[in-house]
């Protein structure tokens, strides 16, 4: 089982880099499945232009790659405007729906407090829904009570593991597409 995590921070890594890292550790550490985990602020994504991802010279097409090959994927972000980061919506407008559809996916999203906690998570169903993608039917919000002098608390960490076990019970149970195809999926 392959899991792959993708932070769409445009910034250096921080305390969301660090939720994920330690999450993903022990998912590895318990051996449920390998884990990636792919920083947006670290990796470089080229802006969606309509060229071949194997054009562009820089790290889309692996990014790509390993979305398409995973078994579960995570993504993560920042709110930013009430919303996912531009940085992870343009990795998205770049993966092709073959690599998410019936593919499940959980979310997770983060604030400084909690008066933005739907947005990001609402907006990136409407997204996902696109593929088809398999989505867990609830997501994980983190804001700054998470963290307690840079250390995730507990509690965190409790609900970044429920949100990784939902995604992998859904990928061991091999559910795969539910419903009629995707209508950007459907012969022309």
């Amino acid at each position: 089982m392959r899991l792959v995590a993708v932070l769409g921070s445009a910034t250096a890594p921080r305390r969301l880099h660090r939720a994920l890292t330690e999450a993903l550790a022990r998912v590895a550490a318990g051996g449920e499945a390998s884990a990636e985990l792919i920083d947006l602020g670290v990796a470089r994504i080229a802006p969606a232009d309509g060229r071949a991802p194997e054009q562009l010279g820089d790290d889309t097409a692996a990014t790509i790659a390993a979305i398409a090959a995973a078994d579960a994927v995570l993504l993560a972000t920042p709110v930013y405007r009430g919303s996912m980061t531009g940085t992870l919506k343009n990795l998205i407008d770049h993966v092709p729906i073959e690599a998410l559809r019936g593919k499940p996916v959980a979310i997770v999203a983060m604030g400084a407090s909690d008066h933005h906690y739907l947005g990001a998570e609402r907006h990136l169903r409407d997204v996902l829904s696109f593929f088809g993608a398999l989505l867990c039917p609830t997501a994980s919000y983190l804001s700054s009570r998470d963290f307690e002098d840079g250390e995730v608390t507990a509690r965190a960490a409790q609900e970044l593991d429920e949100a990784i076990a939902a995604a992998l019970a859904l990928a061991r149970a091999g559910v795969g597409s539910l419903g009629p195809d995707p209508l950007g999926a459907r012969a022309r």
